[in-house]
């Protein structure tokens, strides 16, 4: 009887592990790809060519806007910023996505700026619930092989093209 209940433990400890390192597995634009409400970004990281770099070491951070935000853009924007001749700007809005660490939800505080790897800065609000920069963290600290991803609910563009 001991060694049946030894024999349960230990698969159900190797399942387990499996299962919790199949989820890291996945960089951050395989984990983007698998997620239904994160295809507009899929579809704009690849427009921007930016999937060889997301999907590298890192780490990164990624404040990925749920394609409800991308709707709610106005009207011809996102369909202008997909366009190949503005590749320049959506490579901005998506890089102003990305912080280049890994930045946990527990490590965030309130009033905090952190440097995006387009060069201009976020804004880190807690009162609330966390936010970027105006935009609501809806789902948080999703990890990846090279990083984390949070959902926001909001495209969140550079003071610089405001």
């Amino acid at each position: 009887m001991k060694k049946l209940l030894k024999s349960i433990v230990l698969s159900a400890l190797v399942v387990g592990l499996s299962f919790s390192v199949k989820a890291q597995d996945k960089n951050i634009v395989e984990l983007a790809v698998g997620t239904e409400s994160l295809s507009t970004l899929v579809t704009a990281v690849k427009a921007a060519g930016l999937v060889e770099t997301l999907s590298g070491n890192g780490p990164f951070t990624v404040f990925a806007p749920t394609n409800a935000a991308f709707e709610a853009l106005p009207a011809g924007t996102l369909e202008s910023l997909l366009k190949p001749e503005n590749k320049d700007q959506l490579v901005a809005v998506l890089t102003y996505h990305v912080i280049g660490a890994k930045v946990m939800s527990t490590d965030l505080k309130e009033g905090q700026k952190a440097k995006t790897v387009q060069g201009e800065e976020v804004t880190i609000s807690l009162k609330g619930g966390a936010s970027v920069s105006g935009a609501k963290v809806a789902k948080a600290d999703i990890e990846a092989s090279n990083g984390v991803v949070h959902v926001i609910d909001a495209v969140i563009l550079p003071p610089s093209m405001k």
